[in-house]
């Protein structure tokens, strides 16, 4: 049986993905914080101890509180540059990914258009995104495919905390509503169940036309 590991998959985008590659059948490690906490580099590395192995990665995590750059502590940054950047590099070194497998990165569209008022999310995010792009070359070698989705705002949890009226909001978005996490579950189930391989090294945003961007 193919193997996946979800990181942050106990709830929201993560939740969705781990259903979703549950129902083509592979045997799926969705991880809570409680069992793998990427600010905390101990919890990192007893997890890889156990878990250095697997067909498909997601890389998920929650994001940091909305905070503009002046209020962001010294406690603050590392705690992020842990969570959001170290901890993921460590996974990506020691989880070794299978050969015509799938590492999938959940970023944020603050990636392609940084957010004043989450600047510890905009300035991580995009520092790993530099990274796991660097990866996809050599990875591409092994016809192993990096996605990185960038998702606008999707109706989860943390999209609640971000947003105090949501059905007001909802108004000024081209689509008028929020993306729902079974949507993009459902695109890296299909992208897998169809053996897509040639899409790599990508940002695919995932913002229902919200954003002014081009590339």
């Amino acid at each position: 049986m193919n193997k996946a590991i979800v990181i942050g998959g106990s709830r929201g985008m993560g939740k969705a993905i781990s259903s979703s590659l549950s129902s083509i059948g592979y045997d799926v490690i969705a991880t809570s914080k409680k069992e793998l906490d990427t600010s905390n580099l101990n919890s990192v590395k007893d997890f890889v101890q156990n878990h250095n192995e697997t067909d498909v990665l997601v890389l998920n995590t929650g994001g940091p509180p909305a905070k503009e750059f002046f209020s962001v502590t010294e406690e603050e940054w590392q705690q992020y540059h842990n969570q959001l950047f170290l901890g993921f590099c460590i996974i990506l070194q020691k989880i070794k990914i299978n050969e015509g497998g799938y590492v999938f990165l959940i970023t944020s569209s603050v990636i392609k258009e940084p957010n004043p008022k989450l600047v510890i999310s905009s300035a991580y995010r995009s520092a790993f995104a530099s990274v796991f792009k660097i990866l996809s070359k050599s990875f591409a070698e092994k016809n192993i495919s990096c996605i990185n989705i960038a998702p606008g705002l999707i109706n989860t949890d943390r999209t609640k905390e971000l947003i105090d009226d949501i059905e007001e909001y909802q108004k000024s978005l081209p689509m008028k509503r929020l993306g729902e996490p079974k949507e993009i579950g459902d695109f890296v189930r299909a992208i897998i169940e169809n053996k897509i391989k040639y899409l790599s090294g990508v940002v695919i945003n995932f913002d229902g036309a919200a954003s002014n961007y081009i590339y």
